[in-house]
């Protein structure tokens, strides 16, 4: 990709990182009772509260941290084992993730993009960081979409 391209692709990241986590906020703030948030619904593993705790972790870490430079540090396990908190401090956690994210990617290069990511994805193997921003993307709508499904089933 020229320079064009890439900011471009940049600019790409952007929106779908600011209207993912729009959306997020969107089906926690849809919830007829915002209590089940914390609730695991029959036949899934997590609630919607740890799913928005794991997606706000990986893209703290991933972003944040490796391309910011924020210095946060992940607890994986913490995420999946949170404990319910008001719904305004999820929403807050997930406004201010959004804010890392565009200001990480502002600061992105073209060069950074085609380099090998700092970490591994889940299989341990390493790709380019332009991948590893695809596979963001796609990580943070799975489980977008498991939100959504989590609203529906407890709302029913």
């Amino acid at each position: 990709m020229n320079s064009s391209e890439s900011a471009i692709f940049i600019e790409h990241l952007q929106t779908i990182f600011s209207r993912d986590l729009d959306k997020v906020m969107t089906e926690l703030r849809s919830y007829q009772d915002e209590t089940v948030i914390w609730k695991v619904a029959p036949g899934i593993r997590n609630s919607a509260g740890v799913l928005v705790k794991h997606l706000c972790g990986n893209l703290q870490a991933n972003i944040g941290a490796e391309i910011g430079g924020t210095g946060y540090k992940r607890d994986r396990d913490a995420e999946f084992s949170a404990k319910p908190e008001p719904l305004e401090d999820l929403l807050s956690e997930i406004h201010h993730t959004k804010k890392t994210v565009v200001k990480a990617l502002e600061n992105l290069s073209e060069g950074q993009l085609d380099q090998t990511f700092t970490k591994p994805v889940s299989t341990g193997a390493y790709y380019s960081t332009r991948f590893m921003f695809m596979h963001l993307t796609t990580h943070l709508a799975y489980h977008l979409g498991q939100l959504t499904y989590h609203r529906r089933i407890m709302d029913a």
